[in-house]
């Protein structure tokens, strides 16, 4: 792979962008022309955990404009994929396409607007978006990806390389599944909280020593998304518990995106964070009280600014 598209250019999509630039013949979907010609113009500035330039080969709101790719990134989220998939629909036949939204079921959104090859992923990288032009990365953990409709594993394991070659952590996997929940789990949790609370993710997330520490609930919580998936027979790849205080000991504080979205008064991605677990656990018949009051509540806060 020597050509890739990436489609969204917020934090993550900016983040594959300039990093891949460095390996490959990378161009960018974006939503707004003038986004397109700031790119064009003045490249793409990474700060935080590298410190560089980026040029892409091109950049444009018409998939027509840009050069072929073998592989798109889709990095929208995961509120605009839908959108995103049927701006693509007609488009990029030969490409593999890889969605890297939270939550579950990207594939069925994205298949819905054509019969594109699909790679699974998850990433777990996070930044902060200062600008069209300047991304700041910030949490270097590693993009997982394994093959889905139409791909194989090996497929997997050369965009992994790719990434892997342009300074990103990257991983490949035959069978995605158990990471997907795990993340999952993880977001379902995390990110909900954080837009309650107005806390970003840091040590308030992993406190048990008082009855009343936020701890408390973040473990009930993951504990839930755990007895789900057992239920849909899924092994989890990584405990979603010791992902959430990884990240609390790390001592910086992360900002989710649901409490950017919240603060900016938009519309959530929590019906495809939370909401995939709610209605996983009605399908296998598991309770889900927490993850049920958080989606209500964070449906509720929407709708307090609508």
């Amino acid at each position: 792979m020597t050509r890739v598209c990436v489609a969204g250019a917020g934090v993550i999509g900016s983040l594959f962008a300039a990093f891949l630039s460095r390996v490959a013949e990378v161009s960018v979907l974006t939503r707004r022309e003038e986004h397109a010609r700031a790119l064009t113009e003045n490249g793409l500035r990474v700060s935080g955990r590298a410190d560089f330039v980026a040029r892409v080969s091109a950049a444009a709101v018409d998939p027509a404009a840009l050069p072929e790719p073998e592989l798109v990134i889709l990095a929208s989220k995961a509120n605009d994929l839908d959108a995103l998939a049927a701006r693509l629909s007609g488009s990029f036949g030969d490409a593999i396409l890889m969605p890297v939204q939270n939550g579950l079921g990207a594939d069925e959104i994205v298949a819905r607007h054509g019969d594109w090859r699909l790679l699974s992923s998850v990433t777990f990288m996070s930044g902060t978006r200062h600008s069209d032009t300047h991304v700041e990365y910030i949490l270097d953990t590693a993009t997982w990806i394994g093959p889905d409709r139409g791909t194989t594993g090996d497929e997997a394991r050369e965009a992994a390389a790719l990434i892997a070659a342009s300074g990103l952590k990257a991983e490949a996997f035959d069978e995605l599944r158990p990471a997907l929940w795990s993340k999952l789990i993880f977001n379902a949790t995390v990110n909900a909280v954080a837009a309650l609370t107005g806390l970003p993710h840091d040590f308030h997330f992993g406190q048990l020593e008082r009855e009343t520490d936020l701890g408390h609930l973040v473990r009930d919580l993951i504990d839930e998304g755990k007895a789900v998936a057992a239920a849909a027979g899924v092994e989890l790849k990584e405990d979603p518990w010791e992902m959430n205080m990884l990240a609390t000991r790390r001592g910086f504080r992360h900002y989710p995106s649901m409490l950017e979205d919240v603060e900016a008064r938009r519309t959530t991605e929590v019906d495809m964070i939370t909401g995939a677990l709610v209605r996983e656990g009605a399908r296998h018949g598991v309770a889900v009280p927490l993850h049920t009051a958080l989606l209500r509540l964070v449906k509720g806060k929407e709708a307090s600014w609508e």
